[in-house]
């Protein structure tokens, strides 16, 4: 089963345009490291030194992972994943 991973648009293009992945259960940062190792590139547009990127948001099931154990927060089969990118500007 797995766990699903929603892709953020900007970072299709890493994943042949799929919009959701499949990833290992785990901590979140083994999964973004295990989708990393069938889409290059994703993992440093996500974390860096085991840390995920500050302006990359992340929930498991609805939920910040900021508010659980960040990185190490768990996932397990059936669990949906999604990856955020946090967007600035406008206007003054």
């Amino acid at each position: 089963m797995g766990v699903k991973v929603r892709i953020p648009t900007p970072l299709q293009r890493l994943t042949q345009g799929k919009e959701e992945v499949e990833g290992s259960a785990g901590t979140i940062i083994a999964l973004v490291n295990d989708l990393d190792q069938k889409y290059p590139g994703l993992a440093e547009r996500v974390s860096e030194k085991g840390k995920i990127r500050r302006f990359v948001n992340i929930y498991v099931n609805d939920e910040d992972i900021r508010f659980l154990h960040a990185e190490e927060t768990q996932v397990k089969d059936g669990d949906e994943v999604s990856i955020v990118p946090a967007i600035a500007g406008g206007s003054r």
